[in-house]
């Protein structure tokens, strides 16, 4: 491979997609209130009407996302205080979970990551009080970086039963619910077959079964709405929106919500990895001619899986995603992972820190995982530094973007220079001279031009915690399992702690049947510098339950495995099964 400077590759536009681009969105002039019961005076100048715009035009922040599933201790609003200096050095904007007060967390203080909302004006929950959460979004706010509040409102929890919402007053702001007829529960919700009889409209989008559907087209749940996102911005300093599960509901009342509570920022969860049916939600969000709001770029994530997990690279230059597309660039947020697919299938396993470099290096504004920067952050850092280096922003122009024999490059220009991304190894790469490389990791290199000013990225001195390695997994000779012995193996990223099993079957689970399970026995050190862990099972911890899988899962009580294939003497590590220990 031969690198002298800059690659001499053509560009080829983005092909390969496998659904019609939809059309520029056009910018509509804003309207202007020219009423009046006198004579105009043509003198003055017309008052525009206040249209908000769902994301910034040529966005150069970047967001982190402070959570992940079960993130009890790392999130809490005290904890995140304490970071705000480190934080706001590299993010613009971080996205924390649902500060509203649970009827769990109001019963009995049980934690839950606030996707089961209840109170929207009462803000003390399990991540800290509400003055805590004021000090925190002051904190970062002095910092120059703003807090976005994850927006739970397709469904609803009610207080003592499934339908009960609680009334609320704060200061100016008050909420009341119809708790007699339930007219703002769905008509179609599934709480009308458990004894209930609602009177809302049929749901106007996908159902959710978990809890209350909301009837958004209840004038009373638009003015609840409208209260609770006012309160958000007003009178607790929220910046803007990550709305929750928006084929939930229709796109337009996202519409009427932002153009009335005026966020900075707004960005919807539209899960699906069809670019039509993201790009449709967010022309559905327009008012004025203007759209309202951004969205995540699921499309792109499902093409990261592929091309940096399965080395499919030529997914990356693939129209049919939303950072491709200069169309929806600027309303496109990126990301890697995030807290619902790093604990599913959906999760990249393997080439984190390059896939972390592509959407840095892209289009878009880059949404980076909490679980990501705690295990990377000295590389996430370098690459946050070289973005505002190179002047990238959401709506920078990619050069060329091609799949070659073994990896993919990408030139993107920004408004201080152009940068160039190998990822792979590519073959017959040519440059020029007036190149140098900035950064390098596994499966990635990035060189900017030499007029670049990298001196910040130079300057970081911060280390991984749990650096990505490719070479393979060797057992320690410490891991022995007895003849009859049930057991397992686990090889713990250095970020954790003390390791717990979760063993189960169709009938019975083998470690005590409270989550999170049996403490494990540490054992040794791997060659990689791991604590190694083993669960043995102990007849005493069988107990009789149903489900209809089975499985094993390593934990800390915070982090977590994804649900793996148990095998008896299986040497695992995060990735899943690595090998298998026989009996002596």
């Amino acid at each position: 491979m031969l690198l002298a400077g800059m690659f001499t590759l053509t560009f080829t536009a983005c092909g390969g997609g496998d659904d019609t681009p939809e059309p520029t969105p056009t910018p509509t002039p804003t309207p202007v209130d020219t009423t009046t019961q006198e004579k105009p005076d043509t003198t003055a100048t017309p008052t525009p009407v206040v249209v908000a715009e769902g994301w910034p035009e040529a966005y150069d922040g970047v967001m982190l996302q402070g959570f992940y599933w079960d993130s009890y201790s790392d999130s809490r609003w005290a904890q995140l205080t304490a970071q705000a200096d480190e934080l706001s050095q590299y993010f613009q904007l971080i996205w924390v979970p649902n500060s509203g007060k649970t009827s769990d967390f109001a019963h009995t203080g049980r934690q839950t990551m606030g996707y089961d909302p209840c109170y929207w004006l009462d803000h003390n929950t399990c991540w800290g009080t509400e003055d805590e959460l004021r000090k925190m979004i002051t904190a970062f706010k002095a910092n120059g970086t703003g807090i976005i509040e994850d927006v739970v409102i397709n469904h609803k929890n009610g207080l003592t039963t499934w339908v009960d919402f609680p009334d609320e007053t704060y200061g100016t702001y008050t909420i009341t619910w119809d708790n007699q007829n339930y007219s703002a529960i769905c008509r179609n919700d599934e709480c009308n077959s458990h004894g209930y009889k609602t009177t809302g409209a049929n749901d106007t989008g996908d159902n959710f079964d978990g809890y209350r559907d909301l009837d958004h087209t209840n004038a009373q749940v638009q003015e609840n709405v409208k209260t609770y996102l006012s309160f958000l911005l007003k009178e607790l300093g929220y910046v803007g929106f990550r709305y929750d599960m928006v084929k939930g509901f229709a796109a337009r009342y996202i519409a009427e919500y932002n153009a009335t509570a005026l966020p900075r920022f707004s960005v919807g969860e539209c899960w699906d990895g069809n670019k039509a049916v993201v790009t449709n939600w967010i022309n559905g969000t327009k008012r004025e001619g203007k759209i309202q709001s951004a969205a995540f770029d699921f499309p792109l994530k499902y093409k990261i899986n592929a091309a940096f997990g399965a080395s499919s690279w030529n997914q990356l230059n693939n129209i049919s995603v939303l950072a491709n597309d200069p169309s929806y660039q600027r309303y496109a947020v990126t990301f890697v992972d995030n807290h619902d697919t790093y604990r599913e299938n959906t999760r990249l396993r393997s080439n984190v820190c390059a896939a972390n470099a592509y959407i840095l290096m892209m289009p878009g504004t880059p949404c980076l995982f909490l679980k990501h920067w705690q295990a990377y952050k000295g590389t996430l850092k370098r690459l946050i530094a070289l973005r505002k280096a190179v002047g990238i922003n959401s709506q920078s122009e990619i050069k060329s973007a091609q799949a070659t024999d073994g990896g993919f490059i990408l030139n993107v220009e920004g408004k201080k220079g152009s940068v160039s991304l190998i990822l792979g190894n590519p073959t017959d790469i040519t440059m020029t001279g007036d190149q140098q490389l900035v950064i390098a990791g596994k499966d990635f290199q990035i060189y900017t031009g030499l007029d670049v000013d990298i001196s910040a990225v130079k300057a970081i001195t911060d280390e991984d915690a749990d650096p990505e390695d490719d070479s393979p997994v060797a057992v320690p000779d410490f891991c022995t399992v007895a003849t009859g012995e049930t057991c397992a193996f686990f090889e713990a990223p250095t970020s954790w702690g003390n390791i717990k099993c979760w063993r189960w079957d169709n009938q019975y689970n083998y470690t005590g049947n409270s989550w999170p399970g049996v403490d494990c026995t540490l054992l040794g050190t791997s060659a990689k510098g791991r604590k190694v862990w083993k669960w043995t099972y102990n007849e005493g911890d069988r107990r009789s339950q149903t489900s209809p899988n089975a499985g094993i899962i390593f934990n800390d009580g915070s982090n977590q495995t994804a649900d793996l294939e148990f095998k008896n003497g299986g040497y695992y590590t995060e990735d899943g099964l690595q090998a298998v220990v026989a009996a002596q």
